[in-house]
C-alpha cells in the first residue's frame, strides 16, 4: 500500500463513516432501530475552521447520528474523526443545564433561575465598573459561536458595557496570521481558496501538520492522486516528521525557531536565481530594495548551519518554489505560535509577493485557522478590528460605522482595548475586577498555568458561559449560564477560504439552557440598550441582515448573501452585485488595501527564543493537537471512541535521548519546566521528533502541557508562544 492510499484509508474512515451514517449499537456493533433518523438537517461541521458540510440525524427530537454532506463544496461528503462522532456531544454528559451561582467565595454552587442570573451578573460587573472605572470588566470569547452571535456581543460589549477590554481565545490561534496580512496587504483575509490545495504546481506547508489538524484538507491536498492523476508536488517544513511530513515530496526538519533564516534564505535564492516574478514586484509591491539589501548575510551554506537542514534540499524547495507555475503557501499555528509569529507570516508572504503567487489559481499565502467560527469574529467581533475590518484609530471609519448603527461617533472604541495576554495581565495588576469568559476553557488552555490560576484568584467576580460543566474553567467561576451548543442554534459559520455555510438548529438546547445570542439579548434588554442597538431583532436572521449592511463595500463584503441564498449552498466573501455567487481569492487585480495600494516586502531579522534549553532543562518542548481530540476535551473527551482512542497524553522523545535517559517507550515520566510539572506522563520513544526536543498534545488537563509554557508573546499581535520552552524529563521509579 502506497503512503497516500494509506492516508486516504485513515483520512476516508470508510468503516467508521459506514457506522456512523446510521448509529451503531456498541454492543453488538450492528444498526439499532432507535438511531436510525426520522429527518436529517444539513448544517455545518463546529469542530475546526475547515468548515466541512454535514448533516445531522434526528430521531424523536435527538440527535442520533451525523453523515458528510455530498452536496457542501468543501469536503466531498468526507468527516474526521471527530465530525464522524459530533452528535454525540450534544448528548454527552456534563452539559451545562441550568444557571449557577456562588454565594460568596468558596461556596458551592446552587440552581437559580435565569431572572436571577441575570440580575447578579449585571449587578456585579456595574459595581466593578462604578468602583473601578469602566475598562475594570473584561470579556474573553470563543472562535466557536456563531456569526450572528460575535456580531451582537461585540456591540453588548462595546457600546452597551463600554468596555474596550474584549478578546478571544483565538488571539491564542492566529492573531499572529492576522497581523502579518494587515502588515503586507493592508488588510486581513486569507487570499485564496481550498480549491488551490488540489490545483497547485506546489504546495509549501510550514508549521501545518493538517492531517492531524485539519484532514479533510490533507484528502484534498492528495485528491488528484488518489484519483490517479498528477498533483501538486508538496513541501513541508516542520520539526516534527509528522503525519502530513510522511507525504511530502521535500521534507525539511528545520530546527525550532530558524524559520526566520530559512525564509529568508529562500528568498535569497529565489531573487539570485532569477526565479522572481519582476513585472509583478514593480508593479504591485513596495520595499523591494530594502529586502534585496538585507539578503547579503543568508548565504545558502549559513543557512542550512542555522537551520540543520542539508544545503542540497534547501535549494531543492527554493527552485520547486520559483520555477512551478503557480505555489501556495499554507501555514498555522506553527508560524502563529512565536514571539516572532507575525514576523514569520510577513516572510511567507513575502515569497508569495517575489513570485507574483496571489490572486491566482493555485497561488496564495493561506492562514489555515483554528477553530470553526474564528474568521467570524475576525470579521465582526470587535477584537482586532471594527466590524467590517475598519480600523480602530480611522476617523473615517468610525464616522461611517457610527452612521450604520445611528449612534454617536464618539461611543466607538479609538483603540483596541486588551489583548488576551494583557487581559490576564491586567487582572494580575488588579486593573480588571470583573470578568465574563465564554465559550472557551482557558484554565487548560491558556500558557503558564500557574500564572493564569494566580490572576483568576484576585477577580472579584468570574461568570464563564459555556455549553458545559464543570470543566476546570466553570468549576472556579463565581455565575455559570449554560449556553446551547453546535446543533442546538441557527446562524452561520466562515471557514478559512472566507466560506460562508449556514449553521442550523436540529434539536432544543438541553435544561434550560440558551443560545449565546438570546442570552446576550437578554442582558442587552436588561441593562437597557436593546431597542438602541437591536431594535426590532428576535432571531439571529435580523443580526446576519444587519451585518450584511455593515459589510457593504468592505473587503469582507457580505452584501450579496442571504439566509435563503446559503440555504443553496456556502458562498466565499467578497460576495455582492458585481459577484453575486462570491469570490474565490482576493487581489486578482494586483491591488491591495494599502494607501498605495501596493502590498509591503518585510525586512526581518530573526530574534533568539524566549527560553532555551540548557543543562539543567535541555529539551524544547513542542505543543500540538491530535486527530482525536478537540481543544481542551470538553466535548470529545466525553465521546466513547474518541477517548478509547486517545486515552491519554504523551511525551514523544527522540531514540538517543530516551537512550540517554534510560527510557523505554511507555515507561512513565515527569516532565519540568521552570514554570510548573507534569507528574505522570507516558513516554513515547519515536523518531518522529528531533533529539533535543519533545513533544507532548496540549489537549489533557490530567497531564497539562501548559503548566509548563511560557507566556512570552509576540509583540505585534500579542499571539502566545505555546511552542518553544525548555523542559527536563525524569523516569518515574516505583
Amino acid at each position: 500500500m502506497s503512503k497516500v492510499e494509506s492516508l486516504s484509508r485513515w483520512l476516508g474512515l470508510d468503516t467508521l463513516k459506514d457506522q456512523y451514517a446510521y448509529g451503531t449499537d456498541s454492543e453488538y456493533g450492528v444498526i439499532a432501530k432507535e438511531k436510525i433518523p426520522d429527518r436529517w438537517v444539513k448544517t455545518t461541521c463546529g469542530y475546526c475552521s475547515v468548515g466541512c458540510g454535514i448533516q445531522i440525524g434526528v430521531r424523536e427530537g435527538k440527535a442520533v447520528s451525523v453523515r458528510g454532506d455530498l452536496d457542501h463544496p468543501v469536503n466531498d461528503g468526507k468527516l474526521c474523526p471527530k465530525g464522524l462522532c459530533e452528535h454525540e456531544s450534544i448528548s454527552a454528559d456534563g452539559r451545562a443545564l441550568y444557571p449557577l451561582l456562588k454565594q460568596g467565595k468558596g461556596n458551592a454552587f446552587r440552581r437559580v433561575d435565569w431572572g436571577v442570573a441575570y440580575d447578579e451578573f449585571i449587578f456585579q460587573m456595574r459595581e466593578i465598573q462604578r468602583k473601578h472605572g469602566e475598562s475594570s470588566f473584561a470579556v474573553l470569547s470563543t472562535g466557536q459561536l456563531v456569526t450572528e452571535e460575535f456580531y451582537t456581543l461585540g456591540k453588548l460589549v462595546q457600546l452597551g458595557f463600554k468596555t474596550p477590554n474584549y478578546d478571544g481565545n483565538t488571539t491564542l490561534c492566529m492573531a499572529s496570521a492576522v497581523a502579518g496580512y494587515k502588515r503586507s496587504f493592508g488588510s486581513d483575509g486569507p487570499p485564496g481558496s481550498y480549491e488551490d490545495l488540489e490545483n497547485a504546481d506546489t504546495v509549501v506547508l510550514i508549521g501545518a501538520n493538517i492531517a492531524d489538524n485539519h484532514p479533510i484538507l490533507a484528502y484534498r491536498l492528495l485528491k488528484k492522486k488518489l484519483q490517479g492523476e498528477q498533483g501538486p508536488k508538496v513541501i513541508v517544513i516542520d520539526p516534527r516528521a509528522t503525519k502530513t511530513a510522511m507525504q511530502a515530496d521535500i521534507f525539511l526538519p528545520i530546527r525550532p525557531r530558524s524559520d526566520v533564516y530559512l525564509l529568508n534564505g529562500i528568498a535569497k535564492i529565489l531573487i539570485s536565481e532569477g526565479w522572481v516574478d519582476e513585472e509583478f514586484i514593480q508593479s504591485s509591491t513596495s520595499g523591494y530594495e530594502e529586502l534585496l539589501n538585507s539578503l547579503d548575510d543568508y548565504s545558502l551554506e549559513y543557512i542550512s548551519k542555522v537551520t540543520r537542514l542539508e544545503a542540497g534540499k534547501i535549494y531543492e524547495a527554493a527552485r520547486q518554489i520559483g520555477t512551478s507555475k503557480s505555489t501556495l503557501f499554507a501555514w498555522t499555528m506553527g508560524v502563529n505560535h512565536s514571539t516572532q509569529g507575525t514576523e514569520t507570516v510577513n516572510l511567507i508572504n513575502n515569497l508569495a509577493l517575489l513570485t507574483g503567487n496571489i490572486g491566482r489559481t493555485g497561488s496564495a499565502p493561506m492562514s489555515i485557522t483554528g477553530q470553526c467560527n474564528a474568521m467570524g469574529t475576525r470579521e465582526t467581533g470587535f477584537t482586532s478590528s471594527l466590524p467590517g475590518y475598519r480600523s480602530f484609530e480611522s476617523l473615517d471609519d468610525r464616522k461611517e460605522l457610527a452612521q450604520l448603527w445611528n449612534v454617536s461617533e464618539s461611543e466607538l472604541p479609538q483603540k483596541r482595548g486588551l489583548a488576551y495576554p494583557d487581559i490576564v495581565q491586567g487582572i494580575l495588576s488588579g486593573d480588571i475586577k470583573g470578568l465574563w469568559v465564554i465559550g472557551t476553557n482557558p484554565v487548560v488552555s491558556y500558557p503558564h498555568r500557574k500564572k493564569l490560576e494566580e490572576a483568576f484568584k484576585k477577580l472579584e467576580f468570574l461568570c464563564v458561559q459555556d455549553g458545559f460543566h464543570p470543566t476546570p474553567t466553570t468549576e472556579i467561576a463565581d455565575l455559570v449560564l449554560p449556553a446551547a451548543i453546535w446543533g442546538e442554534k441557527e446562524g452561520t459559520y466562515t471557514n478559512s477560504e472566507r466560506r460562508v455555510s449556514k449553521v442550523n438548529k436540529a434539536v432544543d438546547p438541553p435544561g434550560e439552557a440558551k443560545s449565546d445570542f438570546d442570552i446576550f439579548l437578554d442582558i442587552a434588554q436588561r441593562i437597557g440598550i436593546r431597542e438602541k442597538l437591536y431594535s426590532n431583532w428576535k432571531q439571529p436572521q435580523d443580526a446576519f441582515d444587519e451585518w450584511r449592511k455593515v459589510s457593504k463595500g468592505r473587503l469582507c463584503d457580505y452584501s450579496g448573501m442571504s439566509y435563503e441564498k446559503l440555504a443553496e449552498g456556502p458562498l466565499q466573501w467578497p460576495c455582492n452585485d458585481t459577484v453575486p455567487q462570491g469570490s474565490p481569492r482576493l487581489y486578482s487585480d494586483g491591488k491591495f488595501q494599502t494607501k498605495d495600494r501596493k502590498a509591503k516586502l518585510f525586512v526581518v531579522r530573526s530574534i533568539l527564543p524566549p527560553e532555551e534549553p540548557d543543562p539543567d532543562y535541555p529539551f524544547l518542548l513542542n505543543t500540538g493537537r491530535t486527530v482525536e481530540h478537540w481543544h481542551t476535551r470538553t466535548k470529545t473527551g466525553k465521546i466513547s471512541i474518541l477517548e478509547q482512542a486517545a486515552p491519554e497524553a504523551w511525551v514523544e522523545i527522540n531514540p538517543r535521548d530516551a537512550k540517554a535517559l534510560g527510557l523505554r517507550n511507555h515507561d512513565w515520566v515527569t516532565v519540568s519546566s521552570r514554570r510548573g510539572k507534569i507528574s505522570r506522563i507516558r513516554a513515547r520513544v519515536t523518531s518522529i521528533i528531533g533529539p533535543g526536543q519533545v513533544f507532548i498534545p496540549f489537549h489533557y488537563v490530567e497531564a497539562s502541557a501548559n503548566r509548563l509554557t511560557l507566556d512570552d508573546a509576540c509583540p505585534i499581535s500579542r499571539e502566545p508562544n505555546f511552542k518553544q520552552c525548555a523542559v527536563k524529563l525524569q523516569k518515574l521509579r516505583y
